[in-house]
């Protein structure tokens, strides 16, 4: 497997000057604005050219690859690339304590996410560290996950009893707590799994569901955020990284903060806006043909009826499977920032 993921990165490539890094790279969802916008520009252009082409990059993603999102991050701590990007619920089956990058319901504006990202930095580089064989260097937003349906809702309560695709582990325990039936597929598969009947409703982010044909097969929009903003986590071999000498380093992390994740999380807010009004037809639709999908407004006790279940199921269920270590690492951090405690066992 090393060997013919090493060789399909590296097939085309030309011979570097014997000064450069050759930096092999793979991102995240090929077709998905995150990667078309930020990421390809960044890796593609951005950083050779900062480093007056010292560096040199061969860009491909994980499903050009055909690679099991699961296994990207495994891959990369084997060292069969330098660098990956991927969404951080992929990799929570190896690092159940990375759930708690990505809390639902906790931030509804970009702002929010943001600070509950910084505030949970110090422990996704821990859990990199240890569980990845590799090193941080980036954690942008795809926008705040929400729910695409093919079947009549109203109401947080009418997804009772609905087969539902959740976005993560912690979405998932969620729908299972409000009554619904948690589903897994896979990304890719589920318009069909809509058109189908196989689920009722799906959540992901409503610019994915905009690119990816989901209004096609569904009627309605519920815009409560049930899957976090779905963090991606950018990260570099630890190995590849302790070959690099300080003044690339520094480079690289400069470049990455200023260049792409501070544009991608100042694009998150009016990205949701936008997304929605171009799956809905509610405003103005900057990307193309707006759809017509019916927009279900979240009333104030539905969003009070979805905390509760948060904080009382769903956290504590989480703080089971990571520990209490890291129960209280993220009381401390992430919920000190949020206004969320995970209660004591």
């Amino acid at each position: 497997m090393k060997r013919i993921i090493a060789s399909s990165l590296l097939a085309a490539s030309i011979a570097a000057p014997a000064a450069a890094t050759e930096l092999a790279v793979v991102g995240s969802w090929s077709g998905l604005p995150l990667h078309k916008q930020y990421e390809a520009p960044f890796w593609s252009e951005t950083l050779p050219a900062a480093s007056g082409g010292k560096i040199t990059v061969q860009l491909t993603t994980h499903n050009q690859m055909g690679l099991g999102v699961a296994d990207v991050f495994r891959l990369l701590g084997d060292g069969v690339y330098d660098v990956a990007m991927t969404v951080s619920d992929y990799a929570v089956a190896d690092a159940p304590e990375l759930e708690g990058l990505d809390v639902p319901l906790v931030a509804l504006t970009a702002n929010e996410a943001l600070a509950m990202v910084n505030a949970a930095r110090p422990m996704v580089r821990d859990i990199f560290r240890t569980r990845f064989n590799s090193e941080v260097l980036a954690i942008a937003p795809y926008p705040p996950q929400i729910v695409f349906c093919n079947h009549e809702v109203s109401s947080l309560a009418d997804l009772k009893g609905l087969k539902i695709r959740g976005s993560g582990r912690m979405t998932t325990k969620f729908l299972e707590a409000l009554g619904a039936e948690g589903v897994n597929v896979a990304f890719s598969e589920v318009p069909g799994a809509l058109q189908r009947g196989v689920v009722d409703c799906a959540v992901t982010g409503a610019g994915s569901g905009y690119n990816a044909g989901w209004w096609e097969v569904s009627t309605h929009l519920v815009t409560l955020p049930l899957g976090g903003w779905d963090p991606v986590v950018t990260a570099i071999n630890l190995d590849s990284w302790k070959g690099l000498d300080a003044d690339t380093q520094n480079l690289i992390r400069e470049r990455i903060a200023e260049d792409f994740e501070t544009p991608a999380w100042a694009s998150a807010q009016n990205a949701l806006v936008n997304d929605v009004a171009c799956l809905t037809g509610n405003g103005t639709c900057p990307y193309g043909d707006a759809r017509n999908m019916k927009l279900v407004e979240v009333s104030d006790a539905d969003f009070a009826e979805a905390r509760r279940i948060l904080e009382q199921v769903v956290l504590p269920d989480w703080a089971g499977r990571a520990g209490a270590e890291w129960a209280a690492r993220w009381n401390k951090t992430v919920g000190k920032t949020v206004g969320v405690s995970v209660p004591a066992n």
